[in-house]
Order: structure tokens, then sequence, then C-alpha cells
């Protein structure tokens, strides 16, 4: 069946048909630039072609310009009484013919037929990879032409396995080794997305991986199909418990070192003195407690969502004896809210043991009856430690009065700082990824790059706020990999559970404002 729109003659412009119902034809209209110059391809609006019940007593064409589908529920009767009024659709054709200028009828200088199934959205060797990368911090390896998805195990994604009832395709591009599909996404993601995958699994076996995702472009979501090879983890020289084991050692040794004061002042004199080591070893076991609490949470919660994870590397630091540890997720997340459960386990945990240690710490008295002297303003280096004891200590606590406290405390603060320091919202840290899992990836990246910024303003008054910048930027700032399905919102009692960890990091890290002394009760 031919159908016919007259464009004109200075107007010559390649037709690539996108639709795939008979009743309805989208194109997309592409200068046809040289291959040479170096611009962009831009993405022209989708223009609608439906058909006319009459012209000239023929079937015509009328042309409608419409906005392309994003409503979840949208025009999906439309769609279902379109497609059982045409049967099966016939495959469009990419090349169009001339007619004769002699005919009687007004003839198009193009000619396509009906979409087959859900017809050829567009031809993949004649349009660019797509703009943008839907599968950010994933590096696909370059793979041989032979593992790449073939044109027709893409016909069979486009009318087997996505549908009507879950991703309705409008459009594809092709994607490194796969493709991405864009279109109309029907019901809940979760939903969809499983009868997606079960149906892939049946025709395909594990061949292939299925990405639910967000478009960076629009915002609105696309299907992501790679060959599983092509998401292989890479492999590293060094194996990686060595690594671990090197970084854990260091740790040992600045975890000690911190909690000997007589050092610190002189690390040089460290290996004349490595028997003065042993007076931190309670200190050093206790905040190691603490980061061992944290890490345990991450494993037990990640055993039970079906994650695996890699040898955490703690990270030394002479300031605070350890930056926590960098642990690598090694498989693919299945959505945010298993996301969030990972993440915030280890905070929360680790929050939960240094919170009673620091309440212990000021109720018990010192063992040697002497305990750590420390000056009163050291607490105002905390809202949380600040607070607490203000509350615990009364009048006991003033301005620019040495107080002796249980070394606990010192020890149990400086576990809290670290499980702080790693709830900072930003790039693949815990918060990092508590805040992808909550708001989303745009959100999470702009949080990411303001906690970089305040970390850098703060860095110029806190050595400790500079290595920490130092590391974020170079090691974790990210992107966090991509999850099978990004689109479900967590549920509610897990975000609450997220929000609470951000926010003990906040009350640990933001100083005490408030003078110990009240001012107007010590002049009365």
């Amino acid at each position: 069946m031919n159908f016919s729109a007259t464009p004109s003659a200075t107007f010559r412009r390649n037709l690539v048909p996108s639709s795939r119902c008979a009743s309805c034809f989208e194109f997309d209209l592409r200068s046809q630039l040289p291959s040479s110059i170096g611009f962009r391809r831009s993405r022209r609006r989708w223009s609608s072609f439906k058909l006319s019940p009459s012209f000239r007593g023929k079937r015509g064409i009328a042309c409608s310009v419409t906005e392309p589908h994003s409503d979840p529920e949208g025009d999906n009767e439309e769609e279902k009484e379109a497609h059982n009024k045409t049967g099966e659709t016939q495959p469009l054709q990419d090349s169009f013919e001339q007619n004769s200028p002699q005919s009687e009828d007004v003839e198009p200088p193009n000619s396509f037929s009906e979409n087959k199934d859900q017809s050829d959205v567009q031809s993949l060797d004649s349009i660019e990879v797509a703009s943008g990368s839907p599968l950010p911090g994933v590096k696909l390896q370059q793979l041989d032409d032979a593992i790449k998805i073939p044109k027709e195990t893409i016909e069979i994604l486009k009318n087997q396995v996505f549908g009507f009832d879950t991703f309705f395709v409008t459009s594809q591009d092709p994607y490194e080794g796969g493709v991405l599909f864009k279109g109309n996404l029907r019901g809940q993601a979760s939903k969809s997305y499983e009868k997606i995958s079960k149906r892939m699994q049946e025709k395909f076996g594990d061949e292939y991986k299925l990405f639910l995702l967000v478009n960076p472009e629009d915002d609105k979501p696309v299907a992501v199909v790679v060959p599983r090879k092509t998401l292989q983890p890479e492999t590293t020289a060094v194996p990686e418990w060595f690594a671990a084991g090197a970084f854990g050692l260091v740790t040992v040794f600045t975890l000690l070192l911190r909690n000997v004061p007589a050092l610190q002042s002189n690390l040089l004199s460290t290996f004349d003195n490595l028997n003065l080591l042993k007076d931190g070893l309670p200190g050093a076991a206790l905040t190691a407690l603490v980061l061992g609490i944290h890490e345990l949470g991450h494993f037990f919660v990640a055993q039970n969502i079906g994650v695996k994870l890699g040898v955490p590397f703690f990270v030394p630091s002479w300031q605070i004896g350890s930056f926590g540890a960098i642990t690598r997720i090694r498989n693919i997340v299945s959505n945010r809210e298993d996301l969030l459960k990972l993440a915030a386990a280890g905070p929360i945990a680790g929050f939960s043991l240094g919170f009673v240690l620091l309440l212990l710490g000021f109720i018990l008295p010192p063992s040697d009856g002497i305990g750590v002297v420390v000056d009163s303003s050291v607490f105002h280096e905390s809202l949380l430690a600040g607070g607490i004891a203000k509350l615990l200590l009364g009048d006991v606590l003033k301005e620019g009065t040495p107080i002796s406290v249980n070394p606990l405390v010192i020890w149990a603060w400086a576990g809290l700082l670290i499980n702080a320091i790693n709830s900072i919202p930003a790039g693949e840290l815990d918060g990092g990824r508590i805040s992808f899992a909550i708001w989303g990836r745009k959100a999470s990246a702009r949080l990411t790059g303001f906690s970089i910024v305040l970390l850098g303003l703060s860095s110029l008054i806190d050595d400790v706020a500079f290595y920490w910048v130092v590391l974020i930027f170079f090691l974790q700032r990210g992107p966090i990999a991509p999850l099978s399905e990004e689109i479900s919102e967590p549920d509610q009692k897990y975000v609450a559970f997220g929000v609470l960890v951000l926010l003990l990091g906040l009350l640990v890290c933001l100083p005490y404002p408030f003078p110990f002394t009240d001012e107007t009760l010590a002049n009365f």
C-alpha cells in the first residue's frame, strides 16, 4: 500500500520511519550533511502522519504534529485499538521511490509499506550512536561484531519481548554493543521490568542484560539491552586481597599511632619507640570495632539482597586513624530500594555502636581515676558530642576549663566521625549512594558537586577536610554504576533510615555553636 505526502522540491531531507502502528506513523527528519562536517546530529520534533478516511475518494494522509507519549497510562487504549484494527503491521521501508508526475492523484516522491510487527523504528546502520550515557560508571568492553546484538534479535526484542503492557517502543538507537529503546512505560516500573526480563529469559536465556533507566537527555524512561559479555568486570594486575591487606596493615599502624599523642608530634621517632604503640592498642581496638561493625552491616544486608561485595580497602589517616573503607559492589544492584538498604546498613550499625559507647564514656568514670584531660573547647567541634556533653556533664563543662573524661569518649567519637565522613552525600560514599537511591541520579550528582565545593572550602581551615576532598575527587566521585531498574522509588520506611543517616552525619560534623557557660547567669 502506498501513502503520499508532497514536500517541496527545495526541502530535500530523508524521512526515516520510526513508528509501528499502521494508523500512526512518525518520522525523524535529518538533514543530509556531509560526513566530513563535524556537527552533531540535532534531534527534531517528531511528526505524526495519520490515515484519513477519504482523500478524493481514496485513502489519503492527514498530517498532524503531536508530542511523544510520556504518560505511563497514556493512550494505551487507542494504541491497542489501532493495533487490533490493523492486525499485524508490516515493516516500513527505509528507501522511498519517486512516482510519476503525470499521475492524476497527488503521489509522493517517497513510498513505504505498513509495519508488520511493531515496525523497524530506525535503521541501525544509518544513525549515530545515542548521545549521552544512560549507563554511567560502566566501561563496556569492546567486542567484535559477532558479539553485538544482530538485527533479527532486535526485532524479537521489539515485537515479542517489549509490548503494550510493559514498554511500548517508539524509537531505538544503537548503544555500544547493545541497543537503547525509547518509548512509553506502562504501569509500575518494577512490574514491567519483571515481565520484560522473564520474556527475555525465555527467548535468549542469560545472553543479554536489561536495564530500565531514566534517559539523562530528557528524563524519560529508556530500556537498554546489552550483551552480558560486555559487562564482565575488568581484571587487575595486583590481586584484590593483596592490595586490601597492604592497606589494612597501614591502617592498623595509623590507628595505633593516633592513640599515642607522644608520637604524633614527631612521626620519625615512632620507629625508635615502637614499644609505645602498645599504649594505643585499646583505642585502636575500639575504633576498629566501630569500623568492623560498619562493614558487617553492609555485608549482612548484601547477603540478604543478593549483592556481591569486594574486599574492603581500609584507608589510613594519621589524623583520625582511618577514613573508613572503600568496598566495591561486584555485581549489578536490582533497584534503588536495594541500594538504599545496602548503603544505609553500614552507617546505621556504626552510628548505633558509636553512640552507645559515647554515652557510656560520659557516664562511666575513668578506670584509673584520671582519664584523659581535654579542654572544654574541644566539644565545640561536634554538634552531637557537644550537645551530649552539655546535657550529661552540666555545669562541669565550662568555657576555657580543662576537664577529665573517660578515654572511651574520644575513641567512640573517632568512630562516629569516621561514619559521618562516609555519610557525606557525595560520589560513591555511603551518603552518595543514599542520596542517589532517595532522590535519583541527577539530584545525587548535584549534591556531590555541592559537597565537594563545601569540603574544599572547609579544607582551608581543617586538614581532615582537605584529605577527604582529595580522596573523594580522585577515588570516590563516581558516577554510581547503573542499577537494573532505576525508576521505582524506595519504600518510605527505608527513605526514613536514609535521611536519618544523613542527619546523623551532619550532627557529628557540624560544630556546636552555643557557649557552655550561660553568661547571664554567671554575671548575676
